[in-house]
């Protein structure tokens, strides 16, 4: 009878546990939107050259006459073209490469569940920002929600710095990367949470002198951008949507005294040292 007992609570536990996991909101998590101005240089040389002759020739001899006729044409054209100016235009599209981490970081935490996004399709004009027709095209199949993300800043640096001591210096690429967050429900179009979320990588080298070929790790410095975006976008989105903590995120993450995430601690990589 113990027996039976023990079987029974194990199974309403289970369907519990199942019932709280079908209970979760599911997350489509759409690629990084961005927009952006740009101005390029151009400068346009064409020539164009065309000549033709043209000619006749004719002779007629009869028992009493004799005459000949010569007729030539010739023509020539030609024309030369040189403008040079910028000019600029509005590139738009979406950024492929900074949202695994938040999605993984999602799953990992628990309390949401990830559903599939169809990519976006046909030229990128300003539809790419029109998040509710992309919603009501059917584009977020099973989703309570889609996290519609944004760039509102980009930049990639590139420095040298003399190191205090010594005469080496040091060369870095580092990327910084701001992102603007929607959580809109699909139902409603309501937006359930909105924030900035900011990612940063870099790679450091130390050479022995100004000019030295340096080869940066350029997938090392956005790897570590994404990285800590979605570390930062996770933490602030399950504080503004207010989702239950799911079993594994307390593995996931440390909190401080402010309940706020913190970033796992950075593997430390050994330095290259070029002569």
């Amino acid at each position: 009878m113990f027996h039976i007992k023990q079987v029974m609570a194990a199974l309403l536990c289970s369907a519990g546990a199942f019932s709280a996991y079908a209970a979760e909101p599911k997350i489509a998590v759409t690629d990084l939107t961005y927009e952006e101005k740009v101005s390029e240089y151009f400068h346009v040389v064409a020539a164009t050259s065309k000549s033709s002759v043209k000619g006749s020739y004719s002779e007629r001899e009869t028992d009493r006459s004799y005459s000949q006729r010569g007729n030539i044409n010739a023509k020539s054209e030609s024309s030369y073209y040189e403008a040079e100016g910028t000019y600029t235009y509005i590139d738009r599209g979406e950024l492929k490469n900074y949202t695994a981490d938040l999605k993984g970081a999602m799953l990992k935490g628990g309390g949401v569940r990830i559903t599939e996004v169809r990519p976006y399709v046909g030229k990128p004009m300003e539809k790419i920002y029109d998040i509710i027709g992309r919603i009501k095209q059917g584009m977020y199949p099973g989703a309570d929600y889609v996290l519609f993300g944004t760039v509102s800043s980009i930049q990639f640096r590139q420095e040298t710095n003399q190191l205090q001591y010594g005469n080496s210096m040091t060369a870095s690429l580092s990327l910084d990367l701001v992102a603007d967050f929607n959580l809109i429900n699909t139902k409603t179009f309501e937006i359930k949470a909105a924030f900035s979320a900011s990612g940063a990588g870099v790679d450091t080298k130390i050479i022995s002198r100004a000019g030295d070929h340096v080869t940066f790790n350029r997938g090392k410095v956005i790897q570590e951008t994404s990285r800590s975006l979605a570390d930062a976008a996770y933490g602030e989105l399950m504080v503004q949507f207010g989702v239950p903590r799911g079993a594994n995120r307390a593995s996931y993450q440390n909190n401080n005294n402010n309940g706020q995430m913190i970033a796992p601690p950075a593997v430390s990589e050994p330095v290259t040292v070029y002569h």
